[in-house]
């Protein structure tokens, strides 16, 4: 597989991401919260705080995507291994760290203001785990690409 095919793959995977993305945050979390503010009433007040703080987790994500549509460019001009990948990578890492202890700091607070129940809570820790684990592969990654591209200079200045 060449380096353009692979971006071109890549780039695919990225862009169905973000439709999926835009399906769920867009269509369905709002319609499943409006049904479920209809069939529980009670429920009904934590329709909007619940919907801002998932549309606003929604960000971290995308710009997640900003930074791997750049890493494929650079994979397109055969330069997997390069400072600006591993910079890419780098702010993968902290986006993910960023969003996860935003959805982890959210959901307490809902849990204090009781508009979130424990089990929520806990389920949501999955989805916290998710995103730490996506930062340490981040991490980890950048780290080899940035040893990687440290190496090829060497190579390039040898004669």
């Amino acid at each position: 597989m060449t380096q353009k095919s692979l971006s071109k793959w890549l780039k695919g995977i990225i862009i169905g991401i973000a439709l999926c993305g835009l399906v769920i945050y867009g269509f369905l979390l709002p319609m499943f919260g409006r049904d479920l503010a209809v069939a529980n009433p009670e429920f009904a007040y934590c329709y909007e705080p619940w919907l801002a703080i998932l549309w606003i987790s929604a960000v971290p994500c995308y710009l997640v995507l900003y930074n791997g549509w750049k890493i494929t460019t650079q994979i397109a001009r055969d330069n997997s291994f390069s400072l600006e990948n591993a910079r890419y990578l780098k702010h993968i890492c902290i986006l993910a760290l960023v969003d996860s202890v935003y959805f982890f700091l959210a959901n307490i607070v809902l849990l204090f203001l009781n508009m979130n129940h424990p089990a929520i809570l806990l389920a949501s820790l999955f989805v916290d785990f998710a995103g730490v684990v996506v930062a340490v592969t981040a991490a980890s990654l950048s780290h080899l690409v940035l040893k990687a591209a440290e190496i090829q200079q060497e190579n390039q200045l040898t004669i």
